[in-house]
């Protein structure tokens, strides 16, 4: 027959079924059976047989029909995936992880993409890059403007038994999160405030409350720092100092006014202190001036009187020697030198009574007794009392009268003595 007739039994040549009675959509059943067997493979169990009956056939033992065990080993690959997949976790720049397996250390993670198995490894994220601030003594306002006083916090004694209200502004980060996560129960900032205050109480206590108040605050601010790190590291919290700073200093409000009396006083003490020893760099040199201007004045005018006494002995010992050699002309040189310099400063006018001239003279003694006040205040020689100016209409007898009558007087006064 043909190869594309049909023969007996409904059988092509190719002794196959007749397609156009078998097409049609795939058996949902048939399709989860063969996923099943697929999974019982990959877990080490037998394939079920295809027959329908309980047992089958060729003497060996079948897989009994278990859809239970084939979704148990559905759930449990995706359940392997979905914990695959949970154990990837990321930290952030500037964050070290801490990774604990059942509750132990295990390591250090740095930043980037990490896994763990989850349920036996659990990871404390740290923040190791941030600057935190602790406020001792005061608690800054939450809304950015103010503060809020803690007198227990800020309330010290000091070394002279003295109260002051200090505050501080600490700012640190964490250098070791190990330390900071096994070896401290509470938060890092009530540990750097606790230690803080410990530091600063420990610093106040050991220096007076002036230089506490004044210029002593960078230098217990510095040392507050060192001893503040100094009591972390003894414990190993992992805690890192960056800065302290002193933030105020005062004494308490309720004796803040007679203080500030007391610092007043103390002031005004400083200001006249001050204006005392600036008035006494200001007169002693001037009385040390005062004092070499007379020494060198006393020393000049000793040395001028001595000079002056030096030449008056030479010029008596001069005139003894011309004296000696010619004494009338010496006696009368002396005497007309003597009379000279006591007239000359004398405001007398000599005239000659016993002149017969008819002249008549003209005495301007307005401008006689002028020109003898200039002469004796400049130290000028003057003229001898006896030269009196005569008038224009005055001859030459009565110069030469007047001039003999005076040299007559001279010798008269000179005779009497």
């Amino acid at each position: 027959m043909p190869w594309n007739e049909p023969g007996s039994g409904d059988k092509d040549p190719w002794n196959r079924k007749n397609q156009n009675q078998n097409q049609g959509p795939p058996d949902l059943d048939e399709l989860v059976k063969n996923i099943g067997d697929r999974v019982n493979t990959i877990l080490g169990g037998k394939k079920r047989s295809s027959g329908s009956g309980g047992g089958g056939t060729g003497g060996g033992s079948s897989t009994p029909n278990l859809p239970g065990k084939m979704s148990i080993g559905l759930i449990a690959i995706i359940a392997l995936a979905v914990w695959i997949g949970s154990g990837f976790y990321t930290i952030q720049q500037g964050q070290q992880g801490v990774v604990l397996r059942l509750g132990e250390y295990e390591s250090t993670k740095d930043a980037g993409l990490h896994w763990r198995p989850r349920f036996i490894d659990e990871v404390e994220v740290i923040d190791v890059q941030n600057i935190n601030t602790v406020e001792v003594g005061y608690r800054a306002n939450g809304r950015g403007s103010g503060k809020v006083k803690q007198e227990r916090e800020a309330l010290m004694l000091t070394e002279d038994e003295n109260i002051i209200d200090i505050e501080f502004a600490v700012q640190y980060d964490i250098k070791d999160p190990r330390e900071l996560l096994f070896n401290v129960s509470e938060p890092a900032s009530i540990v750097v405030r606790q230690a803080t205050e410990s530091a600063v109480r420990e610093i106040v206590g050991r220096n007076p409350m002036d230089f506490a108040i004044t210029e002593g605050r960078a230098a217990i601010a510095s040392e507050t720092k060192q001893l503040v790190q100094q009591i972390l590291d003894r414990y190993k919290t992992g805690i890192n100092i960056k800065a302290v700073e002193a933030q105020n200093a005062q004494p308490p409000s309720q004796v803040k006014a007679a203080f500030d009396d007391a610092v007043k006083a103390r002031e005004d003490q400083v200001r006249a202190k001050n204006r005392a020893e600036a008035y006494q760099n200001d007169i002693l040199p001037r009385a040390r001036g005062q004092a070499a201007r007379v020494v060198q004045e006393a020393e000049a005018y000793k040395a001028s009187v001595v000079a002056r006494a030096e030449g008056d002995a030479q010029r008596f010992i001069s005139i003894l020697e011309e004296y000696a050699k010619a004494p009338e002309v010496t006696r009368d040189r002396l005497y007309i030198e003597a009379m000279e310099q006591v007239l000359g400063n004398a405001s007398k006018l000599m005239i000659d009574k016993d002149s017969s001239s008819g002249s008549v003279m003209y005495l301007p003694l307005d401008q006689l007794l002028k020109n003898n006040t200039q002469s004796s205040g400049s130290g000028l020689t003057t003229p001898r009392s006896g030269t009196i100016p005569q008038s224009s209409t005055g001859s030459s007898s009565s110069r030469s009268s007047s001039s003999s009558s005076t040299s007559n007087s001279i010798r008269q006064g000179r005779t009497l003595n």
